[in-house]
């Protein structure tokens, strides 16, 4: 196996899973960043204030792209599998 090959193998994973996380993780900043707003216009310190918030629109995101993402990785796996013989030998 080419360490070249590796590389590139490595760096696709990378990506997908970059692009599976960006949008649950930028979700979850957007509501935290607001609430974050709310509590220092309100001056209310509750630190479990954002968290069904955050719980909400992570699963929101999911419901909305999660058919997405789940074709997101059953393409990449395919893609993987199917490379396997190239791969190996």
């Amino acid at each position: 196996m080419d360490p070249d090959l590796v590389l590139t193998v490595g760096q696709q994973a990378m990506q997908v899973m970059v692009l599976l996380a960006a949008p649950l993780l930028g979700s979850a900043l957007l509501v935290g960043l607001l609430i974050g707003m709310l509590q220092a216009a309100t001056q209310i310190n509750e630190l479990t204030l954002s968290f069904i918030p955050k719980l909400m629109a992570v699963a929101a995101v999911l419901m909305v792209g999660g058919p997405w993402m789940l074709r997101l990785i059953v393409d990449y796996t395919r893609q993987l599998i199917e490379s396997l013989p190239t791969l190996v030998g």
